[in-house]
C-alpha cells in the first residue's frame, strides 16, 4: 500500500493548533538556547547588511547543493559569493516579522543541539558534503511535519530567487537578460 501526503486525511482545527503550539514552543526554546549560547549574536558578516557570521556557514553549504545543476565548471565560489550578496539584499527588504522568522530558522540550523536531529548533519556545516546537504533538503521536503516542509520551501524560495536574479544564472536557463533601453 502506497502512502502519500495527498492521500492523508486533512487535519482538524485541534490538530493544527497542536502543531502550531508545538512548533512555536520548539522555535522559542531553540531561539532561547541560541541566544544563551551566543549563537544568535548580532555580529554581521563582513560585507553584509543583515546576514550574521553564524548564518554564513549554513548558507555556504546550502547554496551549492541547491544550484549545483546550473553551475558552470569552476564557478562555484563566485556563484556562492554572489548569491550570498543577493540573499543579504533580499533579507534586508523583508518585513520585520518575516525577517525575525528567517533568523529563527537560521538559528535552529546553526545550533548543534538542533541541527543534528533536524537535519542529519551532525558535524559543522563547513564539513558537510553536498550529499549530506542534499539528504537534509530531501528529508525536509518529504517530512511528515508541515513545519519542516515549510522550512524547506522557505529556504528553496530564498536561494532560488537570489540565484536566478544574478546574470551568471541566466545563461543556464536561456534568458538573454533584460532589454537595454
Amino acid at each position: 500500500m502506497s502512502s502519500s501526503l495527498s492521500e492523508s486525511p486533512g487535519l482538524s482545527r485541534r490538530g493544527v493548533l497542536k502543531i502550531s503550539l508545538c512548533a512555536g514552543a520548539f522555535l522559542s526554546t531553540a531561539g532561547l538556547a541560541a541566544s544563551l549560547t551566543g549563537c544568535s549574536a548580532n555580529s554581521l558578516g563582513s560585507g553584509f547588511s543583515v546576514l550574521r557570521e553564524t548564518d554564513l556557514p549554513f548558507l555556504r553549504a546550502l547554496i551549492p547543493a541547491m544550484v549545483s545543476g546550473s553551475l558552470g565548471a569552476g564557478s562555484s565560489q563566485s556563484a556562492v559569493a554572489g548569491t550570498l550578496k543577493s540573499i543579504d539584499a533580499s533579507l534586508e527588504h523583508l518585513s520585520p516579522e518575516m525577517f525575525k522568522l528567517t533568523q529563527q530558522l537560521f538559528d535552529v540550523l546553526a545550533l548543534p543541539l538542533t541541527r543534528g536531529p533536524l537535519t542529519g548533519v551532525w558535524l559543522s556545516w563547513e564539513s558537510a558534503s553536498l550529499e549530506q546537504v542534499a539528504n537534509f533538503l530531501d528529508r525536509w521536503e518529504n517530512s511528515r511535519l508541515s513545519l519542516l516542509r515549510m522550512g524547506h520551501s522557505s529556504l528553496l524560495q530564498l536561494v532560488m530567487m537570489s540565484w536566478y536574479s544574478r546574470p551568471e544564472a541566466w545563461a543556464h536557463c536561456g534568458y538573454p537578460g533584460p532589454p537595454t533601453v
